[in-house]
């Protein structure tokens, strides 16, 4: 989906631009939700982007701020008519992390650190299928097939032609040892992880057990960065129940410095081929190949 109509990312711009314009009149968002009568955390909402904006939101919102340039309104309303377009995802139905797929479709370079499983956009199917089924027990067939195949669609974003996302990942050597669907299912797992670890935007890194304790122990974590300077980097922590994005500037800056360490402290590109291949001799061996 190209930039300018991508959903999550124009609920951000205008989000952002409406806080802009609050704080240019000196409101607190308690006095705006006063004013308008609804709740204060619909304002917030508004302003992070988790909630549509409607055309109404933009004009009641503008009346508040008192904005008279009916240019900047036009526009205004222009983004939020865009915002409330859908992205590829929702022909799927209901998918608990749409905010973070809206974000990575639009990204330019994302680093994530995974301590338990392979990296999504680095998952072959069946091994994606057999965490899915691991991880929610209780889910239908029809849902877990639904969810591998939104994977499978998000990976589109590696091998694109025109717009691959620049991908960097620290895993850490536990997600290779879990023996996730079987011997063969790794054994193909891995071997996809030395494969696309070729491609010039892809970057793979293995944190081995030997470094003891490291900057990312607390677990998972992904940075997003956007083209566009308008869009600040968010990082996402994927929970069980609900999700966390982090967009301030100091929080971003503590987690890239985590980073950072986390890509000193791991194997180099080519030690990491090594190492996984290592591992994948290891299944084969103990499967008989």
């Amino acid at each position: 989906m190209p930039s300018n109509v991508n959903p999550t990312v124009r609920r951000r711009r205008l989000g952002q631009e409406l806080r802009r314009l609050r704080e240019l009149r000196g409101m607190t968002a308690e006095e705006v939700a006063e004013r308008l009568l609804v709740s204060q955390s619909k304002i917030s909402r508004l302003e992070n982007g988790r909630r549509s904006i409607s055309q109404r939101d933009v004009r009641d919102l503008c009346g508040v701020y008192e904005v008279e340039d009916h240019r900047i309104v036009d526009s205004l309303m222009q983004m939020a008519k865009d915002s409330r377009q859908q992205g590829w995802w929702h022909a799927f139905g209901d998918i608990p992390y749409s905010v973070y797929i809206g974000l990575e479709t639009d990204a330019e370079s994302l680093r994530v650190y995974e301590p338990q499983v392979v990296p999504g956009l680095l998952q072959t199917r069946s091994y994606a299928e057999s965490l899915i089924q691991g991880a929610l027990p209780e889910a239908p067939p029809a849902d877990i097939d639904k969810r591998v195949s939104v994977r499978a669609r998000r990976q589109d974003r590696i091998t694109s032609p025109e717009h691959p996302l620049r991908l960097w990942a620290v895993i850490d050597e536990s997600a290779l040892r879990r023996l996730v669907g079987g011997k063969q299912v790794m054994i193909e797992q891995l071997e996809q992880l030395v494969e696309l670890s070729h491609l010039p935007h892809v970057t793979v890194q293995v944190l081995p057990f030997e470094m003891g304790a490291h900057p990312g122990i607390n677990g998972q974590y992904a940075i997003l960065e956007f083209p566009d300077a308008a869009d600040s980097s968010v990082v996402y922590i994927e929970g069980v129940t609900s999700d966390l994005y982090l967009e301030k500037a100091n929080d971003v800056q503590r987690y890239s410095v985590m980073y950072e360490h986390l890509r000193a402290q791991a194997l180099n590109v080519e030690q990491t081929r090594h190492f996984i291949s290592d591992i994948v001799k290891e299944y084969a061996g103990r499967s008989g190949a």
